[in-house]
């Protein structure tokens, strides 16, 4: 926009004080230099008597004769500038300096016309100064000399005023904003005085476009001013009750309506802590108490039953001595509290799965065949395969309200400007940071924006006049220390450049001090770090800011303005160097920087990433095969290796799963959904996850079968093996896609994709699994009792052992070290009596501590840590942060309103009477009295208020229509009130003619600059011709994430606020917005996501387990597993955003993958297993949860712990060598806490709430067989030295 407000300023200095010394006397005492008598009714001075130079302007004469009468046509004009309390009284002024007077206030005028007190105050001091009949009662000339004409002049007198006047009429004009700017008319009638003292002043200082000689303003007292009175008319009040002089809530804090109090920040705290923080730590210290106390009981109740029955336990032990078989007695007895009824849904699964494995292991190669077909047939759709990279598209919901509004905001007022900014910062010295400024650095500086002027671009040859924000055709928009001295070096003294650059820092609207595009420059925009001393020429920081214009993504005016951008980048990445060698260093961004750091960061990440999937592939591969091969095996004859190793089988495992995430980015590709970095990321990682879990269960269970059935077929073991592992891959399968498919519903696309391509890839990667993954086992199956290499399976291995096929001597017998350790160790430990409560009280504490710090878990999603290490942005926003104190602007963009009717005028006006206390610039003007919790700061550029004003016939070079002044002899003429203002198509013709309109000092409301697209006008539209227009205002400097999401929430509670009150369709808008509406909304979001997720989770484990209890069971401790999670995101700086989201969903995913087998193995254990739980867990009543707790862990406890625990963390553990800080922050401490805290509780908590808490088990219908089966199926079991299971030690 366009304001010349230093050319105006000066004009208006001149104007105001010229109206002093146009003040005559017509007559003179002797002496002619002091103002003798001081009575009523007599003058001080009157007249003009000549210059004091040739440039000088006109001085008055002094006069100390009596007031006289004016004539008719005198007093008619002094009545009409001064009021009509001036219709009766003589004076002390004539014809001439009422012209004069007329004149100059009429200039001052605009600045002060929307107060009508502060008007009204400004020219009563004026007109009583000028023409008061008692003038010498409160003017005195203190000296005089003669003037070129040859007379006496004045040069200095005392004006006494009182302080009670001087108050008043400060008070009155302080708050008074000017223009859209929002600048304060105080900068311009009282050098941005802090006091009346200082205002009076500034108006009485000899200056060169001020006054011309000294006015005085001292304190009156009786002692120094001997017979003098202070002038002490009644100063009116801004929020007088009169509404002649009334000001309106903009210019005046005492008009204002108080606004309702804020309470939706308000969170509920009991001291420091949060309520739910409080409320949790007291429940767990209760429940400590409690047990506590429950122990301590039992004990001593215990203690006294055995004190009391000595002699009956003695008689008991003698009598049980005598039983040889009591061992087997309690074993039988725990035997009886084996399952005893079958789960129709189990069995009807059982079944379904053993005829699928039956069929797939018969005809291999056309499953394998046919699941390849299909897996292609869906990869077709990477034809369609795209990326999205845009932020918004990926963060923000295209139905969404800010994205909605964005594209409103765009079609109807254009892009917001594009931004390249920069920044000059003293620190490279040990010593800390120090002061920027220097001649010799001003120097280069100045150099450097000139070549950035001169610079054109490489591909369209465009320089930044050609691309630049250039509102009025005269000068691009660069924010810039160097616009105060007019670009140009050569108007720096090295002398004076200190005083300069400090008066302009001061008086930014002073003539010499505006920049080419002739607006004030704030010295918040354009130096930082000055704040310490609180002096300019400390700054720490240079600031430049280019404003580029925008336009639609895409187009060829878009490519344009990129491709100077680029040439901007390689000249500043230049400069970096140049200022290095200065000892000082520059930070930079351009638009376009952001979005190709981000792409760097990305092809960063992909080598951490793949690295990280080879480590977990290869271990997968490796682990497989060691689950029948053993180093005695090995050792006595190592042909072995080349048959039993599972290298193959492990790789088409891992290949499944990538099979499965190509076929679903496919499918969803073909659907038009594109893929996100994060769904590349996280995806293969997530799929490998469930699915190498799920090898290793149907592998591992596989060798069981071999052992129990080695005389059956091939297909006939695959089916068993299928029918016993199937039901539980249905289960972990079917949670898991359901879960991650309900994300699928919510708006953001980040997340929304996600959910599709992970439900799509779970789902297909375990009907690959039962299906073409079981295919290939019984291939290999026959390629070892074919004794042929692995790998290799063309080439026979002789040597090897033929006993391995049927559990020879040194096969299948032994166990791995860790099933091993599993049986005989770590399960009945973990289940003893008193390392339950321990555990217990354990992992609640964890549960405690993550719901106490939920409230910790910060929003937002620093953009910093999103770049490389390294990259030149960090230290832009580093800067950013440090030095810049001003914040974006913020528009209330009002929709559908038809502001040519009166009544929608006075719900967005804010400057006249009649406007609503609670219109949108009222409010928005109350609003920044509380900054610190809307954010809000600064005046709003209101169109409709700043084009009223320019229809005021006082502003005699704004609207001319006719060759006339609008409104000039209106009936009813312009007034504050609204009333006889335009309305309908007058309004409408009118405005079209003001934004039309420039701003220039003539006329300082022009609209053409400042609010050229702040409308939307369809001057022919027969039913609203204003469909859309905006209010400007700025939000507070904003430096973190929590200020952005603050100042965004605020934003939409004022355009609600004001919505709802006046009935109006309001909605806020800045560029950074966009990024952060997923805030506003996503902590409700999670709720929702991971709220319906463990609902689904509870319904499909109790449906599938067939126990409520059980289900409960999983439920909770997938909970406990995502809220331990949460509580370490708290501890390790993580934030809740898009990203976190979508790992939290995982963690329910893989919380479910770790706990369902586990669970299933509960509910169903295998009959051979549990037949050999250790006494100590089945010799007692009630304890068959305990058994089968034991027999879940002995038999699943490896496959989950080698299969998962391990697999993730090798690949996790990579992670931790990214450049990436976003990998290193959002991925590595996430997965690194998911896969600890769900191992834990899977393998540690959930066996124990189990074993407690564990529905009623069923028969496994693979493990109920007939007699022949059963035989065979102890097998196993007897195998194992029978010793280790009859110690009592557990």
């Amino acid at each position: 926009m366009t304001r010349l407000w230093g050319s105006m300023l000066a004009r208006f200095l001149a104007s105001l004080l010229f109206i002093l010394y146009l003040c005559q006397i017509a007559a003179a005492s002797n002496d002619g230099n002091r103002t003798v008598k001081h009575e009523a009714g007599r003058c001080a001075l009157r007249g003009q008597c000549g210059k004091k130079s040739f440039f000088g302007g006109q001085l008055p004469c002094p006069d100390n004769s009596v007031a006289q009468r004016p004539d008719a046509g005198t007093r008619e004009k002094l009545v009409a500038i001064c009021g009509n309390q001036w219709d009766h009284e003589a004076i002390c002024c004539d014809s001439d300096q009422i012209d004069a007077l007329s004149t100059n206030l009429k200039r001052a005028e605009p600045i002060i016309s929307s107060c009508p007190a502060c008007r009204k105050n400004f020219f009563n001091l004026f007109c009583t100064f000028t023409c008061s009949p008692d003038q010498s009662l409160f003017v005195n000339v203190t000296e005089t000399q003669k003037a070129n004409t040859g007379k006496l002049i004045v040069t200095e007198l005392d004006n006494l005023w009182s302080d009670e006047y001087g108050k008043g009429f400060y008070n009155s004009c302080k708050d008074v904003k000017f223009g859209a700017t929002g600048g304060k008319a105080m900068d311009f009638i009282g050098g941005g005085a802090k006091d009346y003292t200082s205002f009076l002043k500034f108006l009485g200082d000899t200056k060169p476009f001020g006054s011309p000689f000294q006015i005085n303003f001292p304190r009156p007292s009786s002692e120094d001013f001997i017979n003098m009175t202070a002038a002490n008319p009644d100063a009116k009040a801004c929020n007088d009750t009169d509404e002649a002089y009334r000001c309106a809530c903009v210019d005046c804090p005492g008009s204002c309506p108080e606004l309702p109090k804020i309470t939706e920040n308000e969170q509920c705290h009991v001291g420091a802590l949060p309520c739910l923080s409080f409320t949790v730590i007291i429940l767990y210290s209760i429940f400590l108490l409690l047990l506590v106390t429950a122990v301590s009981g039992h004990v001593a109740y215990q203690k006294h039953s055995q004190r009391k029955s000595e002699r009956l336990q003695l008689l008991q032990d003698a009598a049980l001595s005598d039983d040889e078989d009591e061992g087997d007695a309690v074993r039988h007895a725990g035997i009886l509290e084996k399952p005893q009824h079958h789960y129709w849904i189990n069995s009807k699964c059982d079944y379904a799965f053993t005829k699928l494995g039956l069929a797939c292991s018969r005809f291999p190669i056309i499953t394998i065949s046919a699941s390849v077909l299909v897996i292609a047939a869906l990869s077709i759709g990477w034809m369609n395969f795209a990326v999205e990279t845009d932020p918004v598209r990926l963060w923000v919901s295209p139905s969404s309200a800010a994205a909605t509004e964005k594209e409103f905001f765009d079609s109807n007022f254009g892009p917001f400007y594009r931004a390249e900014q920069a920044f000059l910062v003293n620190d490279t010295h040990r010593s800390g940071p120090g002061p920027v400024l220097s001649y010799d650095t001003l120097a280069w500086w100045f150099d450097l924006e000139n070549r950035v002027r001169r610079f054109r671009s490489m591909k369209e040859g465009v320089s930044l006049e050609d691309v630049c924000f250039n509102p009025t055709g005269e000068a691009c928009v660069v924010q810039s220390i160097t616009g105060y001295f007019d670009r140009s070096f050569a108007n720096v003294d090295p002398d004076t450049w200190r005083e300069d650059l400090k008066h302009c820092t001061e008086q930014p609207g002073s003539q010499e001090c505006l920049p080419d595009f002739q607006q004030p420059l704030q010295k918040d925009m354009i130096l930082g770090g000055w704040e310490k001393t609180d002096d300019i020429l400390d700054a720490e920081a240079l600031v430049t800011t280019w404003v580029v214009n925008n336009y639609p993504q895409g187009s060829k005016e878009e490519a344009v303005a990129m491709d100077w951008e680029q040439m901007l980048k390689n000249l500043l990445k230049d400069a970096q160097r140049e200022a290095h060698k200065r000892g000082v260093r520059l930070s930079f961004s351009t638009e376009i920087s952001l979005e190709q750091e981000l792409n760097k960061s990305t092809n960063t990440d992909a080598k951490i990433v793949v690295v990280s999937y080879i480590i977990m592939f290869l271990y997968a591969s490796l682990a497989l095969g060691s689950t029948t091969l053993t180093v005695k095996s090995i050792l006595h004859n190592p042909a072995n290796a080349l048959v039993q190793s599972k290298f193959t089988l492990g790789v088409i495992g891992i290949l499944i799963v990538l099979m499965s995430v190509s076929a679903s980015v496919g499918l969803f590709s073909a659907c038009g959904i594109k893929v996100t970095l994060i769904i590349a990321e996280v995806i293969p990682f997530l799929v490998l996850a469930v699915g190498v879990d799920n090898i290793f269960l149907i592998v591992h269970e596989f060798e069981r079968v071999n052992l129990s059935n080695p005389d059956e077929s091939i297909e006939c073991r695959i089916s068993k093996t299928l029918g016993r592992m199937g039901p539980s891959i249905l289960l972990s399968a079917s949670t898991e896609t359901v879960a991650f498919a309900l994300g699928a519903a919510v708006g953001m696309p980040a997340v929304k994709n996600f959910a599709a391509y992970a439900a799509g890839a779970v789902l297909v990667n375990a009907l690959l699994q039962v299906t073409m993954f079981v295919s290939v086992l019984s291939l290999n199956q026959k390629r070892v009792e074919s004794h042929r290499a692995d790998c290799f399976p063309f080439i026979k291995i002789g040597q090897s052992d033929a006993g391995i096929q049927t559990g020879g001597q040194y096969g299948y017998e032994e166990e791995s070290g860790l099933q091993r350790f599993i049986r005989k160790v770590y399960a009945p430990t973990l289940l003893n009596r008193k390392v339950k409560v321990a555990i217990l009280v354990f992992f609640l504490g964890i549960f405690t501590a993550g719901l106490a710090l939920l409230p910790a878990v910060a929003l937002g999603l620093d953009q910093r840590i999103a770049f490389p290490t390294g990259s030149y942005l960090i230290p832009f926003f580093n800067d950013l942060d440090h030095y810049f104190n001003a914040g974006p602007p913020v528009y209330f963009v009002v929709r559908d309103l038809d502001v040519s009717e009166r009544r929608h005028q006075q719900e967005l006006c804010g400057r006249y009477s009649t406007c609503h206390p609670f219109s949108l610039t009222n409010v928005l003007e109350q609003e920044t009295k509380r900054s610190d919790v809307s954010y809000i700061t600064g005046s709003t550029a209101s169109w409709i208020d700043d084009y009223f004003t320019w229809l005021n016939p006082t502003n005699e070079e704004c609207c001319i229509e006719h060759e006339k002044t609008c409104f000039a002899g209106r009936n009813p003429p312009w007034n504050t009130t609204l009333y006889g203002m335009p309305e309908d198509g007058e309004f409408i013709h009118y405005l079209t003619k003001w934004l039309s309109s420039p701003t220039n000092e003539a006329c300082p409301f022009g609209g053409a600059a400042p609010y050229s697209n702040a409308l939307v006008v369809h001057p022919n539209s027969t039913t609203n011709p204003i469909p859309a227009s905006h209010f400007r205002t700025s939000h507070t400097a904003l430096h973190s994430q929590s200020d952005f999401i603050s100042a965004y929430a605020s934003a939409r509670r004022i355009a609600t606020e004001v919505s709802a009150s006046q009935n109006i369709d309001v909605f806020p808008y800045s560029k950074f917005y966009i990024f952060f509406d997923q805030y506003a909304s996503i902590v409700q979001l999670a709720g929702k996501l991971l709220g319906s997720a463990v609902a689904i989770i509870f319904f499909l484990t109790s449906l599938l387990l067939g126990s409520l209890a059980t289900g409960l069971a999983v439920t909770i401790t997938v909970i406990m597993i995502v809220v331990a999670v949460l509580g370490t995101m708290a501890l390790s700086n993580v934030s809740l955003n898009a990203i976190s989201l979508v790992n939290l969903v995982i963690c329910v995913g893989i919380g479910v993958e770790f706990c369902a087998h586990i669970a299933r193995a509960f509910q169903f254990p295998s009959k051979p297993v549990l037949e050999k739980a250790p006494s100590s867990l089945v010799g007692r009543l009630g304890r068959g949860r305990d058994a089968r707790a034991w027999a879940a862990m002995v038999n699943v406890g490896g496959s989950v712990f080698s299969g998962i625990t391990v697999t993730k963390f090798l690949g996790v553990t990579v992670l931790a060598w990214t450049r990436s800080k976003i990998f290193e922050v959002y991925y590595f401490r996430i997965w690194l806490a998911l896969v600890v805290w769900a191992a834990g509780h899977a393998l540690v908590f959930l066996p124990v709430a189990l074993s407690l808490a564990g529905g009623e088990g069923y028969m496994d219908s693979e493990s109920e067989g007939s007699l022949e089966e059963d035989l065979n199926a102890r097998r196993y079991t007897a195998l194992l030295p029978e010793e280790e299971y009859d110690s009592d030690d557990y």
